[in-house]
């Protein structure tokens, strides 16, 4: 069973001098309970590549401390990761494994590195006794694994400890720290493992759902007492960049402090300053520079393609947590590929492009399924709350309900079904091929302004068609298909505009504002064409349980009443969208 926990915390740099001021009476904390010593010995996962590396992600297996097994980090915003932890197991967990499928794709999960921590930790607490936080001191000894390391998939290697060096020296040393297991200790393997580096650093991490303002407070004290925030995100990224241009080393033994002075050998049975208990800053954020805008209709477009690839790939592991809106924006990012692919095809050759969007409309109707149900559950289930109780007769709720629960069980298997199949792989080894080597026509060349405009024209003009005819349809299921149809042609010119944003700047930005607004509103309409089919499936079903269809019916004159109010409030939307003025500054 995975369990997932949410991480806060902020990481400092330190060495043998540093002592930690005193944290007492800062936001709320009343005194500091020493928690003692543990030792925590980690091997850490990634491709060849370092495909998780690149993305913020680690995976380790850990042994040590009180939460000993298989941790999976996923980057949630600066300063904050979910970690979804399995037991102490010798395989990697299936249930991680897939959510890192995305990023890894076909390619071998191979140990990069391992990390052996001396962790000395206190805990904040209030008044009462409640925790705040904890405060580490981690003195730690990393070895970067090379080549020969076995990956997983081979039958040769299958538990971490298998590639891990041995911890000479100091080893009895931290065998037993205040009762901790004995770290992992096996045979050096010297052709696998790289000259290792040691530093110490200092984690200050909430305990559940803590006030981050607390780790405000203590960034300004340790601000004012010289303590610098940590260069790296995560142990692991400190210690692959510092072992990068390592080469492999003859005798296991050998250290290289960071921060310090010049290199020496030494071994780990040097001693390890203990941590000096406290007495009794605002951490920087890295402002995300705004992007260059595009030269050339190639980089504008291939920018806004590498964007929503990354979005579909990090939406993967949502999607199969279960995470709220995750279904919905994956399907979002298939939608505007697909988009761009056909809106650009002066600048992406459409004979390379056309397969892999034939792919992504099979993706968006396989995610539909689940996300349709969602849409529709959530707007029945608003529309039977509105009703006064006199007019909810019978176990209406129940029978929606049930309903709902049957229709997601069957979905939600068969979209996880769908992410770990060939075809889905297959999607995105095409997509990252595309973007290694994009198959760009002579428009992509030229500056952006033209292409782009004359693309999101030629669209606009494609929905002002199916605009027209679905004014002109008679009421009735073929105005609803018009709509329809209109409605796929709105989002169509809304991700072409999009796209164009960077680089032909405020024009398209509005463009794209107005047609988000046409889009919305076609989109009710189908969303309440969709419901009137469900209610009337529902009330079949209730009628051949015995139960009375009144509040489906009610419901459902309610719909009609709402589709034919977006109806009356088209023409107007629809002349505002369309004003002239912006379509003459992109071109038109």
């Amino acid at each position: 069973m995975a369990d997932t926990v949410r991480e806060i915390e902020r990481k400092y740099e330190a060495d043998g001098s540093t002592e930690l001021p005193d944290l007492t009476g800062v936001a709320g904390v009343a005194a500091l309970a020493d928690q003692g010593t543990v030792v925590l010995s980690a091997t850490y996962y990634d491709t060849p590549d370092q495909r998780l590396a690149a993305d913020g992600i680690t995976l380790r297996r850990r042994t040590g401390g009180g939460d000993a097994g298989w941790h999976l980090k996923l980057p949630v915003a600066p300063g904050v990761r979910d970690e979804v932890r399995m037991p102490l197991a010798e395989r990697l967990p299936r249930k991680l494994a897939a959510l890192v499928r995305s990023r890894v794709r076909g390619a071998p999960l191979t140990p990069v590195a391992h990390l052996r921590t001396r962790r000395t930790l206190w805990v904040l607490e209030t008044a009462g006794g409640e925790p705040l936080a904890e405060v580490a001191v981690d003195d730690v000894v990393a070895h970067r694994l090379g080549d020969g390391a076995v990956p997983y998939g081979t039958g040769e290697a299958t538990c971490a400890a298998d590639v891990a060096y041995e911890i000479h020296g100091d080893a009895g040393d931290v065998a037993h720290v205040n009762g901790a297991a004995e770290a992992e200790r096996r045979p050096a393997q010297p052709d696998r493992v790289t000259t290792g580096v040691r530093w110490r650093e200092i984690e200050v991490e909430l305990v559940g759902d803590g006030d981050a303002g607390l780790l405000d407070a203590v960034d300004e004290i340790f601000a004012a007492a010289g303590i610098r925030p940590a260069g790296s995100a995560s142990k692991l990224a400190r210690a692959l960049a510092e072992t990068a241009d390592a080469g492999r080393a003859t005798d296991t033994r050998t250290i290289r402090k960071t921060g310090g002075t010049a290199e020496k050998p030494t071994t780990t049975t040097t001693t390890e300053q203990q941590p000096k208990k406290p007495k009794a800053s605002k951490q920087s954020k890295k402002s995300k520079s705004a992007p260059p805008t595009p030269r050339t209709a190639g980089e504008a477009v291939l920018a806004y393609i590498r964007e929503q690839v990354r979005t579909l790939v990090e939406l993967d592991p949502a999607v199969r947590r279960d995470l709220p809106d995750s279904v919905h924006q994956m399907r979002v990012a298939t939608r505007r590929l697909r988009s761009a692919f056909r809106s650009y095809g002066t600048v992406l050759d459409r004979s390379a492009t056309d397969p892999i969007g034939d792919e992504l409309k099979w993706l968006a109707g396989e995610l539909g399924v689940d996300r349709d149900r969602e849409v529709l559950a959530a707007r029945l289930r608003a529309g039977l709350a509105d009703l006064p109780r006199e007019l909810r007769l019978g176990p209406v709720a129940a029978r929606l309900r049930l309903w709902s629960q049957r229709r997601r069980l069957g979905s939600r298997q068969t979209l996880l079904a769908v992410l770990d199949g060939a075809r889905h792989l297959a999607l995105l080894e095409s997509l990252h091929a595309l973007l290694a080597d994009p198959p760009l026509r002579p428009a992509a060349a030229r500056p952006p302004a033209r292409p782009m405009g004359k693309a999101v024209l030629k669209d606009y003009r494609r929905l002002a068609g199916r605009v027209a005819d679905a004014l002109a349809a008679p009421a009735g299921p073929e105005r609803d298909e018009a709509l329809h149809s209109a409605r796929k042609a709105a989002k169509r010119v809304r991700y072409a505009a999009e796209a164009a944003g960077p680089a032909l700047g405020g024009p398209a930005k509005k463009f794209a504002k107005r047609m988000k607004r046409v889009q919305q509103l076609l989109g009710d309409h189908q969303d309440s064409v969709l419901a009137r089919e469900a209610l009337r499936d529902l009330a079949v079903q209730a009628h051949g349980a015995g139960e009375g269809g009144f509040s489906f019916g009610l419901l459902y004159g309610r719909e009609e009443a709402a589709a034919a109010a977006r109806e009356r409030e088209l023409p107007e939307v629809w002349r505002k969208a369309s004003r002239p003025g912006l379509r003459r500054k992109l071109g038109g």
